[in-house]
């Protein structure tokens, strides 16, 4: 069975609410007539309740852009997957490189994040990918699949099948610069290999992998139609409305 493409696109610390808002109504109006692939927006928490109002009814799903793996405590500004799960989030990025470099966030906690995310059926987003440094050692593979391999830590066969990995190289975001689709393709297939080393064929066969790093209107149709590249996670164009719907609307090959 074909995987299903996942379109989502990361606002990061973008839009307020009246921001939020004037972007979805134009958003729902271009992607309405998507049937045969996902759609996800994760909106910063403060937008998350008023977007998903906005949003129901539409065939466009919300995440959210992080999450704490403790269930509720002294964790000031943090917060939880029932927090979450209470204004409506079925997704929730976790372990992004922003996470990783600016605040810190380790192999370990994100592990964590992970299964509390599954814990109460979030669907996490789980992010990887490898420095510019990294990438001309020629250590990629390595590294991201130390990175998967952390991140599943502990993690059944069938919690496995409920995550989806984004496989974005740092050195990609936000900078204009794009892997190859084919260098694209590759990493994702070493990804496959990982997971199929650490479960089975089943597992690799079957898990949703997406790209991101400086996804646009211009390069979708090429990376999306890769065959191991099931969907993109898109940052600035995703703040677009008539950008992000057409990566959403991306040419099937």
């Amino acid at each position: 069975m074909a995987r299903r493409k996942l379109i989502a696109g990361n606002w990061k610390m973008n839009n307020t609410n009246k921001e939020g808002l004037e972007l979805v109504s134009k958003l729902k109006e271009l992607v309405k007539d998507c049937k045969d692939r996902d759609i996800m927006i994760a909106p910063s928490f403060t937008c998350l309740s008023e977007i998903k109002n906005a949003i129901s009814g539409s065939n466009i799903k919300l995440g959210a852009q992080n999450l704490y793996f403790e269930e509720k405590g002294a964790f000031t500004g943090q917060v939880s997957a029932d927090m979450l799960l209470s204004v409506g989030c079925e997704y929730v990025i976790i372990g992004h490189s922003e996470c990783r470099d600016i605040f810190g966030e380790t192999d370990e906690l994100i592990n964590k994040k992970v299964k509390r995310a599954l814990e109460k059926n979030l669907i996490p987003v789980l992010c990887i990918g490898e420095h510019l440094e990294e990438r001309e050692k020629g250590i990629t593979a390595d590294v991201v699949s130390t990175q998967t391999k952390k991140g599943f830590e502990g993690l059944t066969e069938q919690d496995a099948l409920k995550v989806v990995i984004a496989y974005e190289p740092v050195w990609a975001i936000g900078t204009g610069k794009t892997a190859t689709p084919q260098d694209a393709d590759d990493v994702h297939k070493s990804i496959r290999d990982t997971l199929k080393s650490i479960y089975n064929e089943n597992v690799a066969d079957n898990i949703i992998i997406l790209y991101g790093g400086s996804v646009n209107e211009n390069n979708a149709d090429e990376l999306l139609n890769m065959p191991n590249i099931d969907g993109a996670l898109v940052g600035g164009a995703s703040l677009v409305a008539d950008k992000f719907a057409r990566i959403v609307n991306f040419i099937s090959k």
